[in-house]
């Protein structure tokens, strides 16, 4: 029989009885079309394959098909039916044969959604050759892509003094007059397309000669991302002469230079993070040929997913001797394990024990 870990992860097996070859995946579904979810199983036939959502079995009828390779087709995906039940939820592949059975990963469906902006963009007022800066957010799924629109018109990136965070965030630096206007927030994803409220831009003139004080408008936010995410740390300082930005850690360690980009004036875009980078990040603004600064800072977090480092062996045993399975995972937080006999949790007592969480 198979014992079989899950982290909502697959069982991982080194024998010839089972083991998938593709699992589900997480999906965002569109409202009213067609979905399929695809499951492979390998293993000495004849070998059935079934799905269940939520934990539930699903059968052939009107809404859903399995065919015969494994996938399961949702022929027309709705996030509310008519009857009150839903296509969202977890979706599980089993596959099993005479040696046993094997539950594949949880792969969570979900609706393509645009909530409404939670964050509209603020009026501003600024000098020329000051900073304006827009900012707005909406939850939706997929993540929403931001653009942004001045006076009705698609705002021009390819201007250097233009820049757009991928956040969302429009930092325009250098001030004119011409940059006057009214800015609009436009978000889009396979949901719809959206349209924030309008702001005003009003640059007025400026006594450019004027000494200023070096001042850090927007500093970083403390940010906890997954390996491989990127992380936008921005920074947005004023002053004349217009103070020069730049980047540290707080504990002295180098920030390095691979998959790192400056973004605009003084905003640090760390691509593909890793668990190294973590720690406090410390944004300084400086006026040109002195000492004077100002600094804000932001603390990053980097967890990293559960992954297996030992995952169990299928073994064969003489009835009355003692079966050992180990598993080791390793992950930031650690990760919780679990093991499953024929896709049943198993709990310890009786013949059953577990030694240090994992064996």
């Amino acid at each position: 029989q198979f014992t079989h870990l899950s982290r909502e992860h697959p069982c991982v097996t080194s024998g010839a009885e089972l083991s998938f070859t593709l699992e589900p995946s997480d999906i965002i579904a569109v409202q009213e079309q067609p979905l399929m979810l695809h499951c492979q199983v390998d293993g000495i036939p004849p070998i059935t394959t079934q799905w269940r959502r939520n934990g539930i079995l699903l059968v052939d009828d009107q809404y859903y098909t399995m065919f015969h390779n494994g996938t399961l087709l949702i022929g027309r995906f709705q996030r509310t039916k008519s009857d009150g039940s839903t296509d969202e939820g977890d979706y599980e592949c089993v596959g099993q044969n005479s040696f046993g059975l094997v539950v594949s990963r949880r792969a969570r469906v979900q609706a393509a959604t645009m909530a409404e902006f939670h964050v509209q963009p603020r009026s501003v007022r600024a000098e020329e050759a000051g900073v304006g800066r827009f900012q707005c957010q909406i939850h939706g799924l997929p993540e929403p892509s931001i653009s942004w629109e001045k006076d009705g018109r698609s705002v021009d990136t390819k201007d250097e003094r233009y820049t757009l965070l991928p956040t969302g965030v429009l930092q325009i630096t250098g001030l004119r007059q011409e940059d006057s206007g009214v800015f609009c927030c436009v978000a889009h994803n396979s949901a719809g397309v959206k349209h924030s409220a309008g702001a005003h831009l009003t640059v007025s003139v400026s006594q450019s000669s004027v000494y200023k004080e070096p001042m850090i408008l927007v500093g970083p936010e403390n940010l906890t991302l997954t390996v491989h995410q990127t992380a936008i740390l921005e920074c947005v300082a004023t002053g004349y002469p217009r103070p020069i930005v730049s980047w540290s850690r707080l504990d002295g360690r180098p920030i390095g230079v691979e998959g790192i980009q400056v973004l605009g004036t003084g905003n640090l875009m760390i691509t593909d993070v890793g668990v190294q980078h973590s720690g406090v990040y410390v944004c300084a603004a400086n006026k040109p040929g002195t000492r004077v600064r100002r600094t804000a800072q932001g603390r990053l977090v980097v967890q990293a997913p559960a992954e297996f480092v030992q995952p169990p062996q299928s073994i064969s045993r003489p009835v009355g001797t003692t079966a050992i399975f180990t598993c080791q995972a390793q992950g930031d937080p650690v990760p919780q394990l679990t093991w499953l006999k024929n896709g049943q949790i198993l709990e310890p007592g009786g013949h059953v024990k577990l030694r240090n969480n994992n064996t």
